[in-house]
């Protein structure tokens, strides 16, 4: 199981909302997201973004990783 790292609970905050706004397209948006950062040269908005792709695509996946309890 991938272990998933968010800075704090604005990252949850924002990671949710793409998933409620964009569906399954969230990863997709944080990406373009984190591009746009990039291209401003802006690091901590760049590695924001990224963390929230990466979070995002396991909430919008529609199988489960990792063991079960």
């Amino acid at each position: 199981m991938a272990d998933y790292f968010l800075s704090g609970r604005g990252a949850l905050d924002d990671a949710m909302s793409l998933v409620a706004e964009y569906g399954a397209d969230a990863p997709a948006v944080a990406a373009a997201r984190a591009s746009a950062s990039r291209d401003k040269d802006n690091v901590l908005g760049f590695c924001h973004w990224r963390q929230i792709e990466r979070f995002t695509a396991s909430l919008s996946a529609d199988s489960v990783a990792g063991p079960l309890h």
